[in-house]
């Protein structure tokens, strides 16, 4: 999407002047995951607009490919426009309906070739949009699996998005099921199933099927378990000054998808989530402050000046 920030404190209807840059759950951590200098491709419809344009110029900027994107002359790119905070969570406005990513189908996903796709990552956003985006997420799912690819699954809960309660907790637990590493929130995993022990959260979703739990716990860190019996907490990095926790799940699930996919334990790949998961909320972009490799590891080494890296 289109994301319009807030140069300035206050209610959007108020504020005078935004900076424009571009948004959305999955393509951040396709654009962490390019920065890490790692192979991948974003499906998606764009409207055939200025936001559309800008974005798939900068996903070829960025080297992302674009070879399953398309563009709708008929549904435009949808936006979102977010509050400028000094502290806590920015409120966000979104212009979504009806947009060109709503209208993702089966169809559309069913020509994928997955044999050169190591790991599908999706989000409970998909999901949420449509009746179509349903569908398609679920035939994601399924040719993922035929093709032998690692399932990444990100809840990202948006109930605004949902017609009730109840269908959202059935479509995320359908998903969850079926993945290879599930990433929920504490906070989203509490909504889920009224629990928020972790170890209790884990054991519920690996008997529904996950083969992995990763348990973002904020500040805290993270908790993870999987079917091999493999547990433990990672400690949180400390952050001197939030600027904005737009984005910070997208940056965790950037870290455990890269490591996992250069074959580093289970502990590491965790360990480099809570980092970049620390490092986004000190930008006040939604992927603007995601490290490069030399950032990261500077970063990881306790360097002060690990962004000039």
């Amino acid at each position: 999407m289109g994301l319009f920030i807030a140069e300035e404190p206050g209610a959007l209807d108020a504020v005078r002047s935004f900076s424009f840059a571009t948004c959305g759950a999955e393509l951040n951590v396709a654009i962490g995951l390019r920065r890490l200098e790692q192979p991948v491709s974003y499906l998606t419809k764009l409207g055939d607009d200025p936001f559309g344009r800008r974005i798939a110029r900068q996903m070829d900027q960025l080297g992302i490919c674009a070879a399953e994107l398309s563009f709708s002359k008929t549904h435009p790119t949808g936006f979102v426009m977010k509050e400028r905070v000094e502290k806590g969570d920015p409120g966000v406005v979104y212009f979504r309906k009806g947009s060109a990513a709503s209208t993702l189908s089966a169809q559309d996903v069913e020509r994928l070739d997955f044999s050169g796709f190591d790991t599908l990552h999706l989000t409970g956003i998909l999901p949420a949009l449509s009746d179509s985006c349903r569908e398609a997420a679920k035939t994601l799912c399924r040719k993922a699996k035929e093709a032998g690819c690692r399932i990444s699954f990100d809840p990202n809960l948006r109930p605004q998005l949902w017609n009730s309660e109840a269908e959202m907790v059935q479509w995320i637990h359908l998903f969850a099921a079926q993945a290879d590493l599930f990433l929920p929130g504490v906070q989203e995993a509490k909504r889920l199933i009224g629990e928020s022990v972790p170890e209790k959260i884990a054991e519920r979703y690996l008997a529904m099927g996950a083969k992995t739990v990763v348990l973002k716990l904020g500040k805290e860190g993270a908790y993870y378990a999987s079917v091999s019996g493999d547990c433990g907490y990672v400690k949180g990095f400390p952050v001197k000054t939030v600027v904005d926790t737009v984005g910070a799940g997208d940056g965790f699930a950037i870290g455990v998808l890269s490591a996992c996919r250069e074959g580093l334990s289970l502990a590491e790949a965790v360990r480099r989530g809570c980092a970049i998961g620390a490092i986004q909320v000190m930008s006040k972009g939604d992927n603007d402050g995601l490290p490069t490799r030399a950032q990261l590891n500077a970063f990881l080494k306790g360097d002060a000046d690990w962004k000039d890296a």
